[in-house]
């Protein structure tokens, strides 16, 4: 099984002349590449200098190979632009094989002509020392090749890509950058291994050779994004599979989210869809720019079993709710779905609402999250709704026992979370229902956001929003409000 049969990694080698260390020849031309007389081999030194040497994402080796051949060119694209370009799901958490490699590269802009040979067995040798002439040639022109090849000569070693820059007739050297090191530019390897390395031999009557030459076409310079891309959820992904409690769990990319699952795949896609892009499209609608800073996983396990044991076998903690929580320190969504999807949607708004407006209060910041514990559309915008959370508002008004919202809006979040007087999350759930149902919410968060450093707690912002001048005044109206409120 190989990365031409797009299932192991292989190992792209890219032949590279002209190395400044290289004292046997003098390789000095406008393209940095020169030819010097031919030796024992019948094939001249030759090599392409001055490639950069890139280290290897894990089984990124084609498109590192691609990447310092493109740094060459003075292009200011990496490997995980290659990587981006091949069109590969990043769910199967891999680098490219053979074809999708290809593929990024006549994306780029190279001509890569015939990258697949057939040798026949029964004259390999004669055929092996052709394809090797015809790499010899393409170097000669200052064209490198990236092949795959085994990566060493034991037993069932994995296929990888190198970058082939030169060789040395002098002592019958191939010179490649190998990009699975981090000192590996300008490496050596006898011609004679090479040759024994480079052919797939899958088939007993032929083999596989497989050689790219990366010559020039017009060749991209785009912009490298600076936000999570394909290639960094394909990375990612082949850390998490690793960590995967049992087979049960099966994973599905939400941007920005990956959501992992003990259901069934289409139950877990189901959720994906009208759970998680639901929220987020709506949510980013309204308030949120910019995606969170990490790429974040959201687990949902089926059952409060499933819940509470995969909790601690995977962060080493037992969970502190029976619904869910957001851990930024494992960078992780943790839900037990069974109890439904409003706490889903609530831990949602946390790791946006930390990149978009890292200043909220904790009393704003549970008070827009808990409004989307019970939500629906209203005209392709989230809407939230009456819940639980009133009843226990309604009581703490009749007993009048709501602090005033200057006294809100000044809670630190030790005083939110810990010395909550019962009310803290209904109060800031309410309050954000009522500017919501006036049509303010949106208003408000954006003010707040703009006014933090002068207003940190929002209370000045809430009253130039709500046009109230005395919201002692207007906390009696809101609590007259909320009161003839219905869950």
């Amino acid at each position: 099984m190989t990365r031409t049969r797009y299932i192991l990694p292989l190992v792209l080698v890219v032949i590279v002349g002209g190395l400044t260390l290289w004292q046997q020849s003098n390789l000095s031309s406008p393209q940095g590449v020169r030819a010097a007389e031919p030796t024992v081999s019948g094939l001249s030194s030759v090599a392409i200098a001055k490639v950069p040497h890139i280290q290897q994402e894990p089984d990124f080796c084609g498109e590192a190979c691609a990447a310092m051949f493109l740094a060459k060119l003075g292009r200011t694209v990496d490997q995980d632009y290659v990587f981006d370009k091949s069109g590969l799901d990043p769910i199967h958490g891999r680098g490219c094989y053979t074809k999708e490699l290809a593929t990024s590269l006549k994306t780029i802009g190279f001509k890569l002509g015939d990258i697949w040979y057939s040798v026949n067995t029964t004259d390999a040798e004669r055929e092996m020392q052709a394809q090797f002439q015809a790499l010899h040639r393409d170097l000669v022109r200052g064209v490198p090749s990236i092949i795959c090849m085994h990566y060493n000569d034991q037993p069932n070693t994995t296929e990888h890509f190198r970058l082939i820059l030169g060789y040395d007739a002098s002592t019958d050297e191939v010179l490649y950058h190998e990009p699975a090191i981090r000192d590996g530019a300008y490496q050596r390897m006898k011609r004679e291994m090479l040759i024994e390395l480079w052919p797939l031999k899958y088939r007993p009557d032929r083999w596989s050779v497989i050689r790219m030459p990366l010559e020039p076409g017009r060749v991209v310079n785009e912009r490298i994004s600076t936000r999570y891309t394909d290639a960094d959820f394909a990375q990612h992904i082949r850390k998490l599979k690793k960590r995967l409690p049992s087979e049960d769990f099966k994973i599905v990319i939400q941007k920005p989210f990956v959501v992992v699952g003990d259901e069934s795949l289409e139950t877990v896609k189901r959720r994906s869809l009208q759970t998680v892009k639901w929220a987020v499209d709506r949510i980013k609608k309204d308030y949120f720019a910019e995606d969170p800073d990490e790429i974040i996983d959201i687990w949902l396990f089926k059952d409060k079993a499933s819940y509470e044991t995969n909790t601690v076998k995977l962060f080493g903690e037992k969970p502190g709710t029976p619904y869910g929580y957001y851990s930024p320190t494992h960078r992780a969504l943790v839900m037990n779905i069974s109890t439904g999807g409003g706490t889903l949607v609530h831990e949602i708004v946390h790791p946006f609402m930390a990149s978009n407006f890292p200043a909220c209060p904790s009393w704003f910041n549970e008070g827009l999250a808990s409004l989307y514990e019970q939500c629906r559309d209203n005209q392709g915008h989230i809407w939230g709704s009456t819940n639980w959370r009133l009843r226990v508002l309604q009581l703490a008004i009749a007993s009048d026992r709501v602090p005033a919202f200057k006294e809100l809006c000044s809670t630190t979040t030790n005083e939110f979370y810990r010395e909550d007087p019962g009310t803290n999350y209904s109060q800031a759930r309410y309050l954000c229902y009522y500017l919501q149902e006036q049509g303010k919410l949106v208003d408000y968060y954006h003010a707040f956001r703009k006014n933090a450093q002068k207003d940190p707690g929002g209370y000045q912002t809430l009253a130039e929003v709500l046009g109230e001048k005395d919201l002692k005044q207007f906390k009696k109206k809101w609590e007259q409000y909320v009161s003839k409120l219905r869950y």
